[in-house]
């Protein structure tokens, strides 16, 4: 298992559209909001054993002039209206071509909110839909976990460490690594 052998799962982090929401591009109006199925079962179960939940996004229509940063948030709380609260959220506002840190494939969210949790990065796992959202997890140090859709590309879904067909699944996959690690 690397460097998660004997780390703890503490927080699980999801990536935002695509993953916990339906991906609807720079939606900017909190009435488009559309869960994908199984989040609200899978926060909850995780929220209910002490498990800290994040959201990590990218969101390049604040950079490219296409949103405004209180459309992202109006969204934002919307998603937490129906799927409850986030202990960290983190959003890069930039573009593919601003060189920032926190753009996923960077490690610069992961790492923020970890130290956000005050955990380790090897006690976080992240929970995306595509290439970017894998290796931003695996460049930080924490566990990457692919929930693919229709629009994951093919080669991404082969060089991700670990795929799993649904938000249920890949919580499961992270439950069945972590059990015999963890005091109850």
């Amino acid at each position: 298992m690397g460097p998660f052998a004997g780390a703890r799962l503490r927080a699980v982090l999801f990536d935002r559209d695509g993953t916990l929401v339906r991906d609807v591009p720079y939606n900017g109006d909190p009435a488009r909001v559309d869960p994908m199925p199984q989040a609200r079962e899978v926060l909850h179960s995780l929220r209910s054993i002490g498990i800290a939940t994040g959201v990590l996004s990218n969101q390049s229509g604040i950079g490219r002039g296409i949103l405004t940063t209180d459309q992202v948030a109006a969204v934002n709380l919307r998603i937490e209206q129906l799927l409850g609260p986030f202990d960290v959220w983190e959003i890069c506002p930039h573009g593919p071509g601003d060189g920032c840190a926190c753009r996923k494939p960077a490690p610069g969210m992961i790492l923020s909110a970890c130290r956000r949790l005050g955990i380790a990065t090897a006690e976080a796992a992240y929970i995306g839909d595509i290439g970017a959202d894998v290796e931003a997890a695996l460049a930080a140090g924490a566990r990457g976990v692919m929930v693919p859709t229709s629009l994951t590309l093919p080669g991404e879904v082969d060089a991700a460490p670990e795929v799993a067909a649904d938000l249920r699944s890949a919580v499961s996959l992270l439950a069945r690594a972590s059990s015999g690690r963890t005091a109850s």
